[in-house]
């Protein structure tokens, strides 16, 4: 089988799985500070926020680019 988005390097990762990544490495306060969005700041949890960022493209394009930019400082 071929890959068929070889240079993504968000294919094959879900939201989810983002999320959960960047609340282990930042934390929701420090994540609410990077990203100043309400579902991080208030009453925060991993189901609200994926409901969120589902339905808010520009929030969903600050997450991945967070994701992207942890993944490349721990290589």
């Amino acid at each position: 089988m071929i890959d068929s988005q070889p240079n993504n390097p968000l294919h094959g990762v879900t939201l989810e799985k983002i999320l959960n990544h960047l609340v282990d490495h930042y934390g929701w306060d420090e994540l609410g500070q990077i990203i100043k969005i309400k579902c991080f700041t208030h009453q925060p949890s991993i189901k609200s926020s994926l409901k969120f960022l589902r339905k808010t493209p520009w929030a969903r394009e600050k997450v991945e680019a967070l994701y992207l930019q942890c993944l490349s400082s721990t290589v």
